[in-house]
């Protein structure tokens, strides 16, 4: 991975937990989301008559993609009415890059060295401990504490952040234009959130974008430009190291969730931090 991707990479990582942290501290989360996926509409509609049109072949994936991402964003939603930021996107983030890793070894012949497979272990393991699930003298929580439908919940959104992750590294690979796959998946993405907002909420959803509309600017404007970045890092690096280094996000959710959401962070999480920081250092090696 060169270094211009590493940093790349990286730099999604703080834009993606920022939006997340929006999100999370948002009062009406649905309303969040639908304003986030109508300001990267917004941000795509005009960049779709500048970059050329996906490849015939990559068209399956561009639908796959919006629908995995709506699905992904609706989940990320039911997680956080549950949970708090510092236990729900360590979990909806950590067990994807072993996943994409797996997938992308047997499926797409990416197979990581030793090395590298080592490091994405550790990342993923870090970042699942990053929630609070491990030793509870470590600062973990006891079975009796843990929130069983904000785990179950996120642990579903990771298997669509793991979904996702793989189709986008396939889908924009076939289009041949990062770019060009990247806005036509934001709108489809956008089409089923406003659908399934709608069917959520009914029309009085449509009536409250104007209310905190600063919020869902910044965290589309953000999200946006974080997965524009990391579909453009899978086409120069393979899936799942794109994947681990992205998932350090979860370091910088850490930090607004203890500076500004007040949330403890325990021994374990630091732990954590540091199995972390370990194989994004491996990995830049």
């Amino acid at each position: 991975m060169s270094g211009l991707v590493f940093l790349a990479v990286l730099g999604a990582a703080v834009m993606h937990a920022t939006w997340n942290a929006l999100i999370r501290v948002g009062l009406d989360r649905v309303g969040t989301v639908l304003r986030m996926a109508l300001v990267q509409c917004a941000l795509a509609l005009p960049l779709a008559f500048v970059f050329p049109l996906p490849a015939t072949a990559a068209w399956p994936w561009v639908l796959a993609s919006g629908c995995l991402h709506a699905g992904y964003k609706l989940f990320l939603c039911r997680a956080y009415s549950h949970g708090d930021l510092s236990q729900v996107y360590p979990l909806a983030r950590g067990s994807a890059p072993l996943i994409v890793a797996f997938v992308g070894a047997v499926w797409l012949g990416e197979a990581l060295t030793p090395a590298l497979a080592a490091a994405v272990a550790a990342i993923g393991i870090g970042v699942i401990l990053m929630s609070g699930l491990g030793p509870t003298r470590l600062g973990g929580l006891p079975l009796r504490d843990i929130n069983t439908t904000a785990v179950g919940l996120a642990l579903a959104t990771a298997c669509f952040t793991a979904s996702y992750t793989l189709v986008d590294g396939v889908g924009a690979r076939l289009a041949a234009t990062a770019s060009g796959f990247v806005v036509w998946m934001t709108l489809v993405d956008t089409v089923v959130v406003a659908v399934a907002a709608y069917w959520a909420r009914g029309p009085a959803v449509y009536r409250g974008l104007t209310s905190t509309w600063k919020g869902g600017v910044v965290a589309g404007v953000f999200s946006y430009c974080s997965y524009w970045v990391a579909v453009w890092a899978m086409t120069q690096a393979p899936i799942a190291l794109v994947a681990a280094l992205r998932e350090t996000s979860v370091l910088f959710g850490m930090l607004i969730g203890a500076v500004l959401l007040k949330e403890t962070v325990s021994p374990l999480r630091w732990l954590a931090a540091a199995m972390i920081i370990a194989g994004v250092v491996v990995l830049r090696l």
